[in-house]
Formats: C-alpha cells, structure tokens, sequence
C-alpha cells in the first residue's frame, strides 16, 4: 500500500518537528512549509493527500491557503489546527470546506484518529 502524502504547515519550528515525527511513525510521508506561500508553492508542485494546516500564518490565514487548495483539481483532506479557537476562526474554517478543525496543543491520539476518519471517507 502506497504511503499517505501529508503537508504540515505551521510556522512553529518545534510544533512541525513534533508533528512530522509523530506522523512519520505512524506511516505517512511527510512534508512541511512555514509560511500560507511556501504551502501553495508545494501544494501546486506535489499531490498531498492530507494538508495540516495551521490558521495562523506569518504571511496570510491558514484560511486564505485553504481557499486556494480548494480551487485545485484534486481532492485533499485539509485539516485546521490552531491556538487561536474563536467562533470566527471556526465559522471561517468551515466556510473555506475545512474537513476538521481541531485546538492546540493537538492531542495526537485525536489527530491520528481525525486523519484516519477523513482519509478513509476521502476514497
């Protein structure tokens, strides 16, 4: 069976690394970007099945790469993470077609749970 393609992106260094290590064990091939540009740039060059992605960005939202993502030919599981959970960041989340949202710190069990879930309804 061929290996999930996953993208985080985040702008913390330590939460990409914990993140890309966690992932990594559980069998999926990881990539990151840093910034909404860096994420587009990738997502454009590579099919990723699943995108990670963080709200808040030094560049744009995590929303604004979403509505990009969305206008791609492929279908990719994207997933909001944030530190920031307001009902406008959610509502905003859910707008862009957002398949999951989940809150800072994430609890890894329930994201490799979510990812598990989305992916499995994505084929």
């Amino acid at each position: 069976m061929e290996k999930k393609r996953i993208l985080v992106v985040d702008d913390d260094k330590s939460q990409v690394k914990t993140l890309t290590e966690i992932l990594r064990l559980e069998g999926f091939d990881v990539d990151s970007a840093e910034t909404g540009r860096e994420a587009i740039e990738k997502y454009k060059a590579q099919l990723y099945d699943l995108v990670l992605l963080d709200i808040r960005l030094p560049d744009m939202k995590g929303t604004e790469v979403l509505k990009i993502i969305d206008g791609q030919p492929t279908k990719t599981v994207r997933i909001i993470i944030t530190g920031y959970p307001t009902t406008e960041n959610t509502d905003e989340a859910m707008d862009m077609k957002a398949d999951a949202y989940l809150v800072k710190p994430v609890d890894p069990k329930k994201l490799i749970k979510a990812m598990h879930e989305k992916l499995n309804n994505q084929q």
